[in-house]
C-alpha cells in the first residue's frame, strides 16, 4: 500500500502485511505521548509507548547484571565443589589406607612385644625355640619399619591434599558470599521491576480503553510482526519506526488524509500517527 492509499478505521489491514524493515523503533515516552494530543493517533501512540516501555523493562528483567553475576558466580563454585569433591575421594582414599597401615603396625609392635615378654619370662629355655623367637621379632622389626616408610609416603601425599582442600574451602566460602549477594540483588531487582511492569501494564490497559477495538486490534497484529512496534509517528518527512524518508507528494496527501484514516507505512507497514 501506498501512503495515499488509506485504510478506513477498523479495516482488515492489508497494507500492514509488508515486510517489516529494520529494528524495533523508539517511540515516544507515555507522558510525551499523552500530551502530544487526543485524536486516535495521540491515544494509539500512549498504548505503543506503554508497551514499549513494558517490553524494555521485560528485557531488563532478563538481563539483570545482578542475574549474570549470579550465574557466573554459580558455575565458578559448581567448578570448584567438583574439584573438591575428587580431592576428597583421594583424600578419603589416603587416609583410609593410612589407617590400616597403622592398624598392621600396631598388630606387629604388639606380637612384637609378646614375643619379647614370653622370651623375658624364662617360661621358654630351649635355644632353637629361643632363636626362632628372637628371628621372629627382628623380621617383625623390619616390618614395622617397612609399614613405617610406607605410611611415612602417604602422609607426605595427603599434605598438598590438605593445602589444596584448605585453599578449595576458602574460595568456595568466598564465593558463596558473593553468590547470596547477587541472588539478593537479583531479587529485589526483579521485585522492583515487576511492580513497575505492574504499574505500566495499568496504565496501558487504561490507554488502550480510549482506543477503538478495531484499530486497536489492527495495532496488536502489525505490533506482533513489527518487533514490538505497531505504529509510529510520521517524524517530518520520515516513518519514526523504520526511519525511511517518504515522497514530499506522499507525505503532503498523509498529512491531508482525514483523522479517521488509518495510514500505514508503505516501507515497514506500521501505522503512521500524523
Amino acid at each position: 500500500m501506498t501512503a495515499d492509499q488509506h485504510e478506513p478505521v477498523g479495516g482488515p489491514g492489508e497494507g500492514a502485511a509488508a515486510a517489516f524493515a529494520g529494528p524495533a523503533a523508539p517511540v515516544p515516552s507515555p507522558a510525551a505521548a499523552d500530551s502530544g494530543g487526543t485524536g486516535p493517533g495521540a491515544r494509539l501512540l500512549a498504548v505503543q509507548a506503554h508497551d514499549t516501555a513494558i517490553d524494555q523493562l521485560r528485557h531488563r528483567l532478563v538481563t539483570l547484571p545482578a542475574r549474570a553475576e549470579l550465574q557466573a558466580a554459580e558455575a565458578s563454585l559448581a567448578g570448584l565443589r567438583a574439584t573438591a569433591g575428587i580431592l576428597q575421594a583421594q583424600h578419603q582414599e589416603l587416609s583410609a589406607s593410612q589407617a590400616e597401615l597403622e592398624r598392621q603396625i600396631d598388630a606387629a609392635k604388639q606380637r612384637r612385644q609378646q614375643i619379647e615378654a614370653r622370651m623375658r619370662s624364662g617360661h621358654v629355655t630351649a635355644a632353637r625355640d629361643l632363636t626362632a623367637m628372637d628371628d621372629e621379632v627382628r623380621h617383625l622389626g623390619e616390618h614395622v619399619t617397612a609399614l613405617e616408610d610406607r605410611e611415612l609416603e602417604l602422609m607426605e601425599a595427603l599434605e598438598p591434599v590438605d593445602t589444596e582442600l584448605a585453599g578449595l574451602s576458602a574460595s568456595i566460602a568466598a564465593l558463596q558470599l558473593a553468590a547470596d549477594g547477587a541472588r539478593a540483588a537479583a531479587a529485589e531487582a526483579e521485585a522492583e521491576i515487576a511492580g513497575t511492569v505492574r504499574s505500566e501494564e495499568e496504565l496501558r490497559r487504561q490507554a488502550a480503553e480510549a482506543v477503538a477495538p478495531s484499530l486497536l486490534e489492527q495495532y496488536e497484529r502489525i505490533r506482533a510482526r513489527g518487533g514490538g512496534v505497531g505504529a509510529a509517528p510520521l517524524v517530518g518527512n520520515a516513518c519514526g519506526g523504520c526511519h525511511l524518508t517518504l515522497p514530499s507528494m506522499e507525505v503532503d496527501r498523509i498529512r491531508k488524509a482525514p483523522p479517521d484514516t488509518v495510514v500505514t507505512c508503505d516501507q515497514c507497514g506500521r501505522i503512521l500517527v500524523r
